[in-house]
């Protein structure tokens, strides 16, 4: 894991390594332990080094025999031995024994088509001398993110977006339109970020600069292609899943450094710690947090985890004030609004392994999402039952097994019952499954001044781009596949894998890797027929089986529990920060013009009336997007940092004419 950033400039020589050296300072926290820049009359590129791979001869940026590639490098290639090999045979010399290497000798080989034989999770910039252009590419998921700028022939790329604004030639505004997606889907929608004229690079393309400009190219999309139930049997896919999740999680223990894991008490931390535990390593260290409040933990189930793996286990207790005090570092590394605080303790839990003298952390993230573990999936399936027969008053009580605790008895809460029965007959829409969600957490925008939100920022016409970037094959798969992949390519990437994933384990230098998210198991999960992954209303079905060989029955049967954590009081209480005064006061509203100040004013007073708390779910989502937002803004368009120009330490610079 590194940070990596670089400026290419085709139409005039510039001295880059000052602006380089800025860059790299602001991602310090990405790698820690050496930097290193590359400088040539029209390409520079740098590179913050956190070492686990070669920690002697991996460092960056890393060229070829001749010089004529050069290359920086944010992440693993975990089938990379064997790639090595590969090349090997085929006539080429390496002098490191890092993964790096292998990319640049794959781009002799294949050139841009480098990137489908890589399984990892990366974020690469490649310098071609003789070609005289740069080949950026991201891997199938989006693990590991990639930020670019381009303008007046240049183009700047970093791991952070931070490391852009440091060059005071790249904008800083806020991006009215993915304040529209963030306040609708709780994301951006790629390619946007939370600022203008910065693009991400999508998961799965790459992209060359070149004298003729910027030209991308997808090389690889999550596509369902479900098998016929009767084709093959049960046990045929238990095995292959089976071999597939435990090599997956085999090759993402190679490192030259410790590697821990993750353990939050469901399934999926838990079979992976299991699996690690039984066969690769017999002295696993295992984290988690665990909450102050009581609606939020779950030791309970960590500890029935521990006492049947037998982990080295070490936990960290968030409590509010905690979650309050840390919130400004939380969205300094988002780098977008949040609606959702559970990012805070994820950034302590990633503190804890740090200075637990580790660097890397296997997790369960992404099992829910490839094997249908989410309650959206569940109701979704639920509601287009419902919708044969709208009136029906019995099909809806089904929704009672998904959220028992908005029943009072046999009779659902009218309030709920109308929040599920929206849009109830629209079983056509491809976003069917997500559009119940989508409209109520629209419902945050009318926070927004008047003349903040760009034209098109309605839920029809949001719902028209998500249907227009859907695959071909799209309206051809199950309803479940659908669901899953809105879930994959909007949450997974954009939040999930980065507000909840790479921003808040490299704000402590920590790499998290996910075996869930092979690619391999991907596609696997995404060719089994539906009800291996959602039989009848058992989500993760398959998982489950796999599952109950290794893990406590009583993991597998509890109800689900989403990771959460506590939002108003950690604001809004009589020990709230002093910043959230600040921001949220009637002159730090106006001052940036976002939001309309009596309705914040509104918002606060009625929690201030319920001792520092807000009830409804829509009420304490508003307050952490408007508290989030106004912190973005502070932080990176009105005092952005100054960042030093003087090398750091342990640099590395090559120079080439």
């Amino acid at each position: 894991m590194c940070g990596i950033a670089g400026i290419v400039n085709f139409k005039h020589a510039e001295d880059q390594e000052a602006i380089l050296n800025r860059m790299l300072r602001a991602m310090s926290h990405r790698g820690p332990d050496a930097s290193g820049l590359y400088l040539s009359q029209g390409c520079g590129l740098g590179h913050a080094r956190l070492s686990i791979i070669d920690l002697s001869g991996g460092h960056q940026p890393m060229h070829n025999e001749d010089r004529s590639i050069w290359i920086v490098f944010n992440g693993e290639i975990f089938n990379y031995p064997e790639l090595r090999a590969g090349l090997i045979e085929r006539g080429h010399h390496f002098y490191t024994q890092s993964d790096t290497e292998v990319i640049i000798h794959l781009y002799e080989e294949y050139g841009p088509d480098l990137f489908s034989h890589l399984n990892g999770q990366f974020a690469i910039g490649l310098w071609d001398q003789r070609k005289n252009r740069l080949l950026l590419g991201r891997d199938r998921i989006g693990i590991r993110p990639l930020f670019y700028h381009l303008g007046n022939g240049r183009l700047h790329f970093a791991s952070e977006i931070k490391a852009l604004f440091t060059d005071a030639r790249v904008p800083r505004r806020i991006n009215a339109q993915t304040l529209s997606d963030v306040f609708t889907c709780w994301t951006p929608v790629d390619p946007l970020t939370a600022f203008e004229g910065v693009h991400q690079l999508p998961p799965g393309h790459w992209a060359v600069f070149d004298a003729e400009g910027m030209h991308i190219r997808r090389y690889w999309q999550l596509v369902f292609e479900e098998s016929d139930p009767d084709q093959r049997s049960y046990e045929a896919w238990s095995e292959e899943m089976k071999s597939l999740i435990l090599d997956a999680a085999r090759i993402r223990l190679r490192a030259d450094v410790p590697v821990g894991a993750y353990l939050s008490g469901g399934i999926d931390s838990t079979y992976i710690s299991t699996l690690v535990k039984n066969n690769f390593n017999n002295r696993l260290n295992t984290f988690s947090v665990q909450f102050t409040d009581p609606r939020y933990d779950e030791t309970r189930f960590q500890q029935t985890a521990i006492t049947a793996i037998r982990t080295e286990h070490r936990a960290v207790t968030c409590s509010e004030e905690d979650i309050g005090r840390l919130f400004p570092q939380v969205v300094w590394h988002a780098e977008v609004p949040l609606i959702r605080t559970a990012p805070a303790p994820l950034m302590m839990l990633s503190g804890l392994v740090r200075r637990s003298d580790f660097k890397v952390v296997l997790t369960g993230e992404g099992a829910d999402e490839i094997f249908g573990g989410y309650n959206i999936f569940k109701e979704a399936k639920i509601r287009r039952f419902w919708a044969r027969r709208p009136e029906s008053k019995y099909r809806p009580l089904l929704l009672k097994k998904l959220y028992p605790y908005i029943f009072d008895g046999a009779r659902p809460n009218p309030f709920l019952f109308g929040f599920f029965k929206k849009n109830l007959t629209e079983v056509d829409s491809p976003v069917y499954s997500h559009m119940v969600r989508w409209l109520n957490t629209s419902q945050l925008k009318s926070f927004f001044a008047p003349g903040i939100l760009p034209d098109g920022a309605d839920i029809e016409s949001f719902t028209r781009r998500i249907g227009a970037q859907l695959p071909d094959s799209f309206g051809r798969w199950s309803p479940l596949a659908k669901a899953q992949y809105l879930e994959s390519t909007l949450f997974l990437s954009n939040y999930l894998l980065s507000s909840q994933g790479d921003r808040m384990a490299m704000a402590n230098s920590i790499e998290g890797r996910y075996p869930f998210l092979d690619y391999r198991v991907i596609e696997l999960a995404a060719r089994m027929p539906v009800k291996l992954r959602l039989n009848g209303l058992t989500e993760k079905f398959l998982l489950k089986q796999l599952a109950r060989e290794q893990v406590p029955a009583e993991l597998i049967e509890r109800t689900k529990q989403p990771y959460r954590a506590p939002i108003s009081r950690c604001f809004l209480s009589a020990e709230a920060p002093e910043y959230v005064t600040e921001l949220i006061s009637e002159s730090g509203l106006k001052a940036n013009g976002y939001f309309d100040a009596a309705k914040v004013k509104r918002l606060v007073e009625k929690s201030r009336r319920q001792d520092g708390r807000l009830t409804s779910e829509r009420e304490n989502m508003a307050l952490v997007a408007i508290l989030s937002t106004q912190l973005l803004d502070r932080q990176f368009i009105r005092d952005f940092p100054t960042f030093s120009d003087a090398p750091m330490k342990h640099i590395v610079v090559a120079r080439q004419e």
